[in-house]
């Protein structure tokens, strides 16, 4: 089953930042995690609630919902400023 996902506005600000082509690696990451919330090499945060997963020096953080199907993207960003 498909999970649907939503974005965070914060999110798809920072993402309209992102230069090429980490913006596309990063696209491309947040719509497969529709098929796979928890693909190889995510974390479970600590102190929050949520995952992350990497994408070259970029983290995304999400929360997965399994009882709707939804995943919900709250921010990502370059690793030194995201946490």
């Amino acid at each position: 089953m498909a999970y649907q996902i939503t974005i965070r506005k914060r999110a798809v600000k920072i993402l309209e930042d992102i230069n090429e082509p980490f913006y596309s690696k990063i696209k491309k990451a947040v719509y497969s995690l529709a098929d796979n919330p928890r693909p190889t090499g995510y974390k479970k945060l600590k102190g929050r609630n949520g995952y992350r997963i990497r994408v070259s020096n970029y983290r995304i953080i999400y929360e997965v919902f399994d009882d709707v199907l939804l995943v919900d993207v709250i921010t990502l960003g370059h690793r030194k400023d995201i946490y």
